[in-house]
Protein backbone atom coordinates (compact mmCIF):
# COMPACT_ATOMS: atom_id res chain seq x y z
CA UNK A 1 0.00 0.00 0.00
CA UNK A 2 1.65 3.63 -0.77
CA UNK A 3 0.09 6.65 0.29
CA UNK A 4 1.21 8.85 -2.45
CA UNK A 5 0.37 12.84 -1.71
CA UNK A 6 2.81 14.85 -0.07
CA UNK A 7 0.17 16.61 2.13
CA UNK A 8 -1.15 13.52 3.11
CA UNK A 9 2.08 12.15 4.63
CA UNK A 10 2.65 15.34 6.32
CA UNK A 11 -0.60 15.39 7.62
CA UNK A 12 0.13 11.66 9.33
CA UNK A 13 3.03 13.02 10.51
CA UNK A 14 1.47 15.78 12.47
CA UNK A 15 -1.12 12.71 13.95
CA UNK A 16 1.72 10.36 14.67
CA UNK A 17 3.55 13.41 16.89
CA UNK A 18 0.50 13.63 18.98
CA UNK A 19 -0.08 10.33 19.93
CA UNK A 20 -2.19 12.04 23.48
CA UNK A 21 -4.91 13.06 21.04
CA UNK A 22 -5.39 9.51 20.09
CA UNK A 23 -9.05 7.96 21.17
CA UNK A 24 -9.56 4.64 23.40
CA UNK A 25 -10.21 2.68 20.65
CA UNK A 26 -6.55 3.52 18.57
CA UNK A 27 -4.74 3.07 22.18
CA UNK A 28 -6.83 -0.38 22.55
CA UNK A 29 -5.64 -1.45 18.89
CA UNK A 30 -2.02 -0.27 19.60
CA UNK A 31 -2.14 -2.30 23.22
CA UNK A 32 -3.90 -5.49 21.74
CA UNK A 33 -0.82 -5.79 18.64
CA UNK A 34 1.57 -4.67 20.33
CA UNK A 35 2.04 -1.64 18.23
CA UNK A 36 3.81 1.45 18.82
CA UNK A 37 1.80 3.53 16.08
CA UNK A 38 -1.36 3.59 14.19
CA UNK A 39 0.25 4.57 11.11
CA UNK A 40 3.62 2.50 10.68
CA UNK A 41 2.85 -1.05 8.70
CA UNK A 42 5.58 -2.98 7.09
CA UNK A 43 3.52 -3.01 3.61
CA UNK A 44 2.84 1.20 4.11
CA UNK A 45 5.18 3.08 2.19
CA UNK A 46 4.56 6.87 2.54
CA UNK A 47 5.59 8.41 -0.67
CA UNK A 48 7.14 12.20 -0.75
CA UNK A 49 9.27 11.94 -3.72
CA UNK A 50 8.54 12.26 -7.26
CA UNK A 51 10.54 10.09 -8.31
CA UNK A 52 9.33 7.14 -6.39
CA UNK A 53 5.90 7.80 -6.93
CA UNK A 54 6.77 7.67 -11.02
CA UNK A 55 7.58 4.27 -9.84
CA UNK A 56 4.29 3.69 -8.86
CA UNK A 57 3.48 3.62 -12.51
CA UNK A 58 5.11 0.68 -13.30
CA UNK A 59 4.47 -1.86 -10.80
CA UNK A 60 3.41 -5.13 -11.95
CA UNK A 61 2.13 -6.61 -8.53
CA UNK A 62 -1.13 -5.84 -6.92
CA UNK A 63 -1.22 -2.89 -5.16
CA UNK A 64 -3.46 -0.03 -3.59
CA UNK A 65 -2.37 3.62 -4.18
CA UNK A 66 -3.78 6.28 -1.85
CA UNK A 67 -3.17 9.57 -3.60
CA UNK A 68 -5.37 12.07 -2.88
CA UNK A 69 -6.76 15.18 -5.24
CA UNK A 70 -9.82 16.69 -4.62
CA UNK A 71 -11.89 16.17 -7.85
CA UNK A 72 -8.73 14.70 -9.40
CA UNK A 73 -7.94 17.74 -11.22
CA UNK A 74 -4.33 18.04 -10.37
CA UNK A 75 -1.44 16.31 -8.80
CA UNK A 76 -0.04 13.27 -8.44
CA UNK A 77 -3.76 11.34 -9.04
CA UNK A 78 -3.29 12.29 -12.96
CA UNK A 79 -0.36 9.94 -13.48
CA UNK A 80 -2.32 6.91 -11.25
CA UNK A 81 -5.43 7.30 -13.28
CA UNK A 82 -3.65 7.81 -16.43
CA UNK A 83 -1.94 4.29 -15.99
CA UNK A 84 -4.80 2.58 -14.46
CA UNK A 85 -7.77 3.97 -15.55
CA UNK A 86 -7.77 1.73 -18.84
CA UNK A 87 -7.13 -1.68 -17.34
CA UNK A 88 -10.18 -3.47 -16.40
CA UNK A 89 -8.48 -5.65 -13.50
CA UNK A 90 -8.57 -1.93 -11.75
CA UNK A 91 -10.64 -0.53 -8.87
CA UNK A 92 -10.89 3.39 -8.74
CA UNK A 93 -11.85 4.12 -5.45
CA UNK A 94 -13.57 8.00 -4.39
CA UNK A 95 -13.96 8.18 -1.23
CA UNK A 96 -15.12 11.92 -1.35
CA UNK A 97 -17.25 14.32 -2.66
CA UNK A 98 -16.60 14.64 -6.60
CA UNK A 99 -18.03 18.41 -7.89
CA UNK A 100 -19.70 18.82 -11.13
CA UNK A 101 -17.34 19.62 -14.39
CA UNK A 102 -14.11 17.93 -12.45
CA UNK A 103 -12.65 14.68 -13.88
CA UNK A 104 -13.41 12.71 -10.96
CA UNK A 105 -17.49 13.34 -11.46
CA UNK A 106 -17.17 12.39 -15.12
CA UNK A 107 -15.22 9.82 -14.05
CA UNK A 108 -18.18 8.56 -11.22
CA UNK A 109 -21.06 9.41 -13.63
CA UNK A 110 -19.75 6.32 -15.53
CA UNK A 111 -18.70 8.40 -18.51
CA UNK A 112 -16.73 5.79 -21.21
CA UNK A 113 -13.99 8.08 -21.87
CA UNK A 114 -12.29 10.99 -20.14
CA UNK A 115 -9.31 13.50 -20.62
CA UNK A 116 -6.44 13.27 -18.73
CA UNK A 117 -3.39 15.19 -19.99
CA UNK A 118 -5.22 16.45 -23.03
CA UNK A 119 -5.64 13.33 -24.16
CA UNK A 120 -8.77 10.81 -24.25
CA UNK A 121 -8.82 7.67 -22.58
CA UNK A 122 -11.12 4.72 -22.35
CA UNK A 123 -12.83 4.16 -18.80
CA UNK A 124 -12.11 0.12 -18.34
CA UNK A 125 -11.75 -0.18 -14.09
CA UNK A 126 -14.21 -0.68 -12.27
CA UNK A 127 -15.40 2.22 -10.85
CA UNK A 128 -16.25 2.78 -6.82
CA UNK A 129 -17.49 5.15 -3.94
CA UNK A 130 -17.42 4.89 -0.29
CA UNK A 131 -20.05 7.31 1.32
CA UNK A 132 -19.68 8.87 4.78
CA UNK A 133 -15.42 10.09 4.30
CA UNK A 134 -15.96 13.98 4.49
CA UNK A 135 -14.21 16.70 6.28
CA UNK A 136 -17.49 18.79 5.79
CA UNK A 137 -19.61 19.94 7.99
CA UNK A 138 -23.02 19.00 6.93
CA UNK A 139 -26.48 20.99 6.80
CA UNK A 140 -27.21 20.79 10.39
CA UNK A 141 -23.47 21.23 11.45
CA UNK A 142 -23.02 24.71 8.97
CA UNK A 143 -26.60 25.92 10.77
CA UNK A 144 -25.13 25.40 14.32
CA UNK A 145 -22.00 26.97 13.62
CA UNK A 146 -24.26 30.03 12.16
CA UNK A 147 -26.27 30.41 15.26
CA UNK A 148 -23.04 31.72 17.41
CA UNK A 149 -22.99 34.78 14.82
CA UNK A 150 -24.60 37.45 16.37
CA UNK A 151 -28.06 38.56 13.64
CA UNK A 152 -28.62 41.87 14.69
CA UNK A 153 -24.78 43.08 13.19
CA UNK A 154 -25.17 40.27 10.38
CA UNK A 155 -26.14 42.41 7.43
CA UNK A 156 -25.73 39.04 4.52
CA UNK A 157 -24.48 35.72 4.16
CA UNK A 158 -23.15 34.78 0.98
CA UNK A 159 -22.96 30.88 0.63
CA UNK A 160 -20.09 30.80 -2.47
CA UNK A 161 -19.42 26.79 -1.39
CA UNK A 162 -21.06 23.49 -2.89
CA UNK A 163 -23.71 22.36 -5.32
CA UNK A 164 -26.56 24.47 -6.49
CA UNK A 165 -29.08 22.57 -4.79
CA UNK A 166 -27.18 22.48 -1.13
CA UNK A 167 -26.76 25.70 -0.98
CA UNK A 168 -30.28 26.61 -1.72
CA UNK A 169 -31.47 24.11 1.14
CA UNK A 170 -28.54 25.81 3.22
CA UNK A 171 -29.91 29.17 2.22
CA UNK A 172 -33.47 28.26 2.92
CA UNK A 173 -33.01 26.79 7.04
CA UNK A 174 -30.08 29.76 7.31
CA UNK A 175 -33.21 32.28 6.74
CA UNK A 176 -35.39 29.86 8.85
CA UNK A 177 -32.89 30.74 11.63
CA UNK A 178 -33.32 34.38 11.34
CA UNK A 179 -29.72 35.09 9.99
CA UNK A 180 -31.27 37.72 7.55
CA UNK A 181 -30.06 38.09 3.66
CA UNK A 182 -28.13 34.74 3.00
CA UNK A 183 -27.19 35.05 -0.81
CA UNK A 184 -26.58 31.95 -3.13
CA UNK A 185 -24.42 34.04 -5.81
CA UNK A 186 -24.38 33.06 -9.50
CA UNK A 187 -21.38 32.66 -11.33
CA UNK A 188 -19.62 35.94 -12.12
CA UNK A 189 -22.32 37.58 -10.35
CA UNK A 190 -20.71 41.33 -8.26
CA UNK A 191 -22.40 42.43 -5.41
CA UNK A 192 -21.77 46.01 -3.93
CA UNK A 193 -22.33 46.59 -0.29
Amino acid sequence: MFVDSPLAVNATDVFRMHPESWDTGVQTFLEDGRRRSPFDYPRIEYVREVRRSKQLNHLTEPAIIISASGMAESGRILHHLKNNITRPENTVLFVSFQAQHTLGRRILEGREKVRIFGEEYDVRAEVARINGYSAHADQAELVAWASHFDRERLERVFLVHGEPEGAGALAGKLREQGHGDVVVPELHGSFEF
